[in-house]
Formats: C-alpha cells, sequence, structure tokens
C-alpha cells in the first residue's frame, strides 16, 4: 500500500490576506490612496464640537468680581504709559519704572529681568535644542539689550508649588495703544487678584520687552526662570549699560519703592500661561477674539485651555472668537463645490434615516476646510504662531489672545468698558485654572481645529495618513516578489551542470540584488544628511543674498552628490539600455519604497500635519515610478499616461518648485521670487523644525530616485 501524502500546513488567515494583498497591490493602491484623500476631505464633516474634559474646570460657575472702579484705574495707568510717548529722552526706563511701581503699590514682589536676545542662526550641533538656546553671544552693544518686568502675586491658599503665567508684551522704546490696553487688562486682574481669597496658585504677571521680538523676551525669561545661573554672569554686562543709562536719573528714583528685588523671582511649577495683545484696529462689525495655539514642531496646548477661553468669550462676554483661517481656501471654486456636494449627502442621508446625522451646510464645510487647512499648514511649518510657543519647549500649555475691539479706544467709556470685558475674560480663564489640582492631562493633545468650536481628534485623522500610506509596503513585497519570480525564470532559461550548484548561485545573486539596492539607496540618504548641512556654510558667506544663497546651495548639493557618486557608489539606475534589467528595478524601487514608509510613519510620530502633506506628495511619486526607456519603447495609452504623470510628479515633487506652486496658487503668480525658498527653509532650521529634516532627508532623496528613472 502506497504511503499517504503528507497534507499541507493551511495558512492562517492572516498570511492569506497579505498574500492576496499583495497579489493585487495595484488595485488595493488605488483603492486605499483614494480612500485616503476622501477621508481627509472629510475631516470637517466629521469634526466633533468641542467640550471640557475636566469637571473641575468649571467655566462661568462663578460671577465675575472684576468692577469698574478696577477697570478705571488700569485706564490710569493706559493713559500714563501712552503719556510718555511723547517725552523724549529716557521715556521707556521711565515706562519700566512706571509699570513697575503700579505693580508695587498692589503689594506685588517685582523685579526687573534684564536679556539681550540670542541671534538667529542656523547650526547643526543645536538643530535638536529648543530656539535661542545655543550659546550666549559676548560683547553685544547696549542698545540691543531688554528688561522685562515681572511681578509675582503670593496665593493666599497656595504653597507655592504652582503659578499661573500673564504675558503682555510691548515695545518699550515707543508703546502704541493697543499694547498700552493689553497693559490695562492684566492691570485689572492683577490688582483684582491681589485681594481675592480664593486664589491657591501665584501668579506672575510679565511685561515682555518685545522691541527686539515678543518670542525672544518672552524665551529668555523662561530660560533663566528654568535654568537658574548662580555666578550672575550673564547679567553682568546688562547691568553696565543700565548703571549707564540711568546714572544721570538716579536723583529722581522715587524712595517709596517696596518690595522690588534685584535677584530673578521665581514662583511655582506653570499650569498655564496666556498672552494676552489688543490689536489697535477697530473691528467693522463687534468685539472679537482670535486663538492663537500652535507651537513648535505643531504642539498644541491641551483642549480644555482653549475650550474654557472659547466658552467664556463667547457665552460669558459675548465676544466672536475666532482662528486663523486660510483665505484663499475660501475663495476656491472646487471648495464650495465639494461642500454642496456634502451638503446634498447628509439632506439625502437624513432623508433615508432621520437618525444619521451626516453631511454639514456648505459655508460650514468651507469655513471649516479653510481653518482645517490653516491649522495643518501652521502645525507643518513647525514655527510658534506667538510668544506662546516658548513655554510649550517647557511643556506649559499655552495660547495667545488677540483681542479687537469695534469701537475707538479713543473715548474714554468705550476703554473702560472694553478692559471692563477683557479683564473678566481674563479672570475667568484664571479661576477655571485655579480650580486644577493638577496639571492639564484630561483633553486632548494631538487634534485639528476646524473653528473655535470644532475639533477633529487623533483617532480621527490618523485614518487618512494611514490609508494613505498603507500601499507603499504591499507595492514593496510585490515588487521584490515579481524581481525574484522573474529572476527564477531567467535562470531555468539557462542550461546548468548542477541544480544544487544553481539554486546556491541564484540565493546568492538576490542576496546581492538586495543589498546592492540598499546601497544605493542609502548613499541617497546619506547625500541627503549632507544637504542639510550645507546651509551651514552658505551662511558664513557674508552680504550674500537670499537668492545668490539659494543658487549655491543648489550647486553644493549637486557637487556633493557627484562626488559621493564617484567616491562610494552609484545611486542611480544603470544608464545604458543593455544594463537595464527590469529585475533591479524592481528591488531597487522595493527598498525605495520601504525606506520612504518608514520615514513618513516616523514622521507622523514627530509632526502629523507634516506627514499628511509629505504623503499627499511622496506616495503618488513612488507609486507611479517606472524607468521611462521601458515606457518608451511601447507606445501605449498606458505607458503614454504613466510617462505624463512621472513628469508631473518630478515637477512638483522638487521642494522648490512646490513651495513656488503652493505660494503662486495662494499668493497669485505675481508674489513669484526664486529666494523666498530660500527664506522660507532658513525659517524652519532657524526654529528647529523637524519639517526641514523631513524635506532633506526623506522627501528629497525620493525625488532624486524617482527623477533618475
Amino acid at each position: 500500500m502506497a504511503e499517504s501524502e503528507t497534507p499541507r500546513t493551511k495558512q492562517r488567515p492572516i498570511v492569506r490576506l497579505g498574500l492576496f494583498l499583495i497579489s493585487h497591490s495595484l488595485l488595493f493602491s488605488v483603492v486605499c490612496c483614494a480612500a485616503g484623500v476622501v477621508a481627509l476631505l472629510l475631516l470637517p464633516v466629521l469634526a466633533k464640537n468641542t467640550y471640557i474634559s475636566e469637571n473641575a474646570l468649571m467655566p462661568g460657575s462663578a460671577n465675575p468680581m472684576l468692577s469698574g472702579e478696577d477697570a478705571s484705574e488700569a485706564n490710569k495707568l493706559v493713559k500714563e504709559v501712552i503719556a510718555l510717548n511723547s517725552k523724549s529722552g529716557a521715556s521707556g526706563i521711565k515706562r519700566q519704572r512706571l509699570i513697575a511701581q503700579y505693580m508695587s503699590d498692589l503689594g506685588a514682589e517685582v523685579n526687573y529681568h534684564k536679556f539681550h536676545p540670542q541671534g538667529v542662526h542656523f547650526h547643526p550641533l543645536h538643530f535638536f535644542s529648543s530656539p535661542g538656546s545655543g550659546t550666549t553671544e559676548r560683547n553685544i552693544s547696549c542698545s540691543l539689550r531688554g528688561t522685562n518686568i515681572v511681578g509675582i502675586i503670593r496665593a493666599p491658599r497656595g504653597d507655592g508649588k504652582e503659578a499661573i503665567v500673564l504675558v503682555t508684551p510691548y515695545n518699550s522704546v515707543k508703546i502704541n495703544q493697543g499694547e498700552a490696553m493689553s497693559l490695562g487688562i492684566a492691570y485689572s486682574v492683577f490688582s483684582l487678584l491681589t485681594r481675592v481669597t480664593w486664589l491657591a496658585k501665584d501668579i506672575i504677571w510679565l511685561v515682555a520687552d518685545s522691541q527686539h521680538g515678543e518670542y525672544a523676551a518672552v524665551s529668555a525669561w523662561l530660560r533663566d526662570y528654568h535654568t537658574p545661573v548662580f555666578n550672575g554672569l550673564h547679567t553682568i554686562d546688562a547691568e553696565i549699560c543700565v548703571v549707564a543709562n540711568n546714572l544721570h536719573e538716579a536723583k529722581e528714583q522715587p524712595t517709596n519703592e517696596r518690595n522690588i528685588y534685584d535677584g530673578f523671582r521665581r514662583a511655582g511649577t506653570m499650569a498655564a500661561a496666556l498672552v494676552i495683545k489688543v490689536l489697535d484696529r477697530n473691528e467693522q462689525f463687534e468685539d472679537s477674539l482670535s486663538i492663537y495655539a500652535e507651537a513648535s514642531n505643531g504642539q498644541m496646548p491641551n483642549l480644555d485651555l482653549i475650550n474654557i477661553v472659547n466658552y467664556l468669550a463667547v457665552h460669558r462676554q459675548g465676544l466672536r472668537a475666532k482662528v486663523e483661517k486660510m483665505w484663499s481656501v475660501i475663495d476656491s471654486k472646487w471648495v464650495k463645490t465639494l461642500g454642496e456636494l456634502f451638503e446634498s449627502l447628509g439632506q439625502l442621508a437624513r432623508y433615508l434615516n432621520p437618525q444619521w446625522k451626516f453631511g454639514i451646510p456648505a459655508a460650514d464645510y468651507v469655513e471649516g476646510t479653510a481653518t482645517l487647512a490653516s491649522s495643518l499648514y501652521n502645525q507643518a511649518l513647525g514655527v510658534p504662531t506667538g510668544p506662546h510657543g516658548a513655554f510649550r519647549d517647557y511643556q506649559v500649555d499655552a495660547i495667545t489672545l488677540e483681542i479687537s475691539s469695534r469701537a475707538s479706544f479713543d473715548n474714554k467709556n468705550s476703554r473702560n468698558e472694553f478692559l471692563l470685558r477683557g479683564g473678566r475674560l481674563i479672570e475667568g480663564v484664571i479661576r477655571s485654572v485655579n480650580n486644577l489640582l493638577e496639571k492639564f492631562h484630561q483633553s486632548f493633545f494631538l487634534y485639528l481645529l476646524t473653528s473655535p468650536s470644532k475639533f477633529v481628534s487623533v483617532g480621527v485623522y490618523m485614518i487618512a495618513l494611514a490609508l494613505l500610506v498603507a500601499p507603499l509596503p504591499m507595492v514593496a513585497a510585490s515588487l521584490y516578489t515579481d524581481a525574484n519570480k522573474l529572476d527564477s525564470i531567467q535562470r531555468k532559461d539557462k542550461p546548468t551542470a548542477s541544480a544544487s550548484v544553481a539554486e546556491e548561485c541564484d540565493v546568492n545573486l538576490r542576496s546581492w540584488k538586495w543589498v546592492n539596492a540598499a546601497k544605493k539607496v542609502f548613499v541617497l540618504h546619506s547625500w541627503g544628511s549632507v544637504v542639510s548641512l550645507l546651509p551651514y556654510l552658505v551662511c558664513q558667506i557674508p552680504n550674500c543674498s537670499p537668492t545668490a544663497s539659494f543658487l549655491l546651495w543648489v550647486l553644493l548639493s549637486a557637487l556633493s552628490l557627484l562626488i559621493m557618486h564617484l567616491i562610494l557608489a552609484s545611486p542611480f539606475f544603470h544608464a545604458t539600455e543593455s544594463q537595464l534589467h527590469v529585475g533591479e528595478w524592481a528591488i531597487l524601487k522595493s527598498v525605495t519604497i520601504s525606506v520612504a514608509f518608514i520615514g513618513l510613519c516616523l514622521m507622523s510620530v514627530i509632526n502629523f500635519a507634516t506627514a499628511e502633506i509629505g504623503g499627499l506628495l511622496v506616495v503618488p511619486m513612488c507609486l507611479m515610478a517606472h524607468p521611462l526607456k521601458l515606457d518608451l519603447k511601447v507606445w501605449r495609452l498606458k505607458n503614454f499616461l504613466r510617462v505624463a504623470f512621472n513628469i508631473v510628479f518630478v515637477f512638483i515633487g522638487f521642494p522648490p518648485a512646490t513651495f513656488m506652486v503652493l505660494k503662486s496658487t495662494f499668493e497669485g503668480f505675481n508674489s513669484f521670487n526664486v529666494g523666498d525658498f530660500w527664506n522660507w527653509v532658513e525659517s524652519l532650521w532657524a526654529w528647529n523644525s523637524a519639517t526641514y529634516l523631513y524635506i532633506v532627508m526623506v522627501h528629497l532623496p525620493c525625488w532624486t530616485c524617482k527623477s533618475e528613472d
């Protein structure tokens, strides 16, 4: 009796599913990419209403205590501060003393924080540190010095371990009316908090000297707050400058200045920070409040902080809350058409089942898309939208509030009413934060805003990126499998002396081809690292215009690629037709797609917005890549369309070309300038944006591989 054949082991369902997707990678890629784009366009429809996650915040639960008398006292400070503009000489020093005197009269602990702004220069060794954390320059002239004024209220119910920070930037040289009004709002709240008994957290009022930049002043104070220097060497030069400027005014210094200290004063760990700014312009319809939350590398404050500000501003003070929008999207016709389509689908869904809540009005979709686009862009850019970004570098939740009034500030009653409303808003926010027994943690840290009262959480917007990048590993596996099958067929066609020897050679050849492809991709990404360091050399050239710097950067990048090609290995595909093999090209493309997939996944952890925007460019570029020489041999419609798409992607995928296309689309073709790309990239590395590393180390090498097809 013949022996029965051993039964074949049944593969697991997950393995069978993977093999099925690999064998149908083309269809899978088309479906996933289309679904990823649709999911991204659906985000404004899927946005949810904001809500307070932390019950202890209780915004608006208590009646405001700020009175009209507090607003009147603040108005006196505003008038005195503005009046110093008409006086010549050391009006800035007089203004600083005036503000410090007002703080001191309230019983607060006051000190001057002298600093000098640190120059923004690209340095590769300081890239991963926070902005402005490099080595301090010496021998800086006194004209570049700044002086912050810090007032601290010790909480009667607190233990000194926590604090809330109020920041009011102002130009100490010549203050405008908006900056003076922001000082007035902060002073009215500061005055109230010195008298209340419910305060459990210390209050720090930072009057930031913004003559050299708002962010620089706040960042310098935070750096000294969190990094104490015991030898005092960092203040010697600043002290000399102040003493030299103040000698002639020593006799005029008031003798009743109390609680003004020479040393650096500190409070507890910062629970939250509010940057208060008043715009020196009139709104057309009503008083409004603009909220800015984006910090470096897409960091956002806890959503509860925005929620309580939005709730108190809209429902308690009657302000119109706003977040930044991309106005070019609002005027886009295709966005309006898409909004009308989603509105019609929503009406159809409600007709079929009234419980289906899908779709929003077309106008809301357009506005939500414009806000979402602005939120994505600001997070992807990685540059803070205000001085609040300096706090996020120390993991402190902070936002910038820009308040604008419909009425003119020339009228005393209008000023008092504005100060009262603004002060009560800040009072309500401080009262809510004061109720917290721990740091913000209940709500979201990863989100996208579509309006001040609507957001998209990380669990929703990650679906779009996951669908977009899902085809990459499947296509990479499919290409590698097809290349091995092609090599096996070619090996079988050739006569060999021994089957075992042929099989061993076949395995060795496959391994060598994979290593060779990986070496070429490694050379290209190493070249990307070199390109990322070249701006440091370009910046050393004095008096170099942005256009010349950009052209020099391109020239050095091309030269470095040629040198690496000659020394290490050719990162290109084989040049001659006789050397061009489909199997080798498929393995090289497989490795390139795998590296692009890893780069996008890593970038999504650092900055999702950058990964999403980069995926919209890199994924189609990688999937459509194909050697032109093979397509030009056969003149078919499929080959012709693939050649056309590849040429388009090569042009659009080049980072300077992408920047110029987007800039021309949003701002018009009149603003086209090659040097603008250098300025944009310079701002990225100056703020240590991870987007810069992604462009030069992931996107640029992938584009170079494709351009050599």
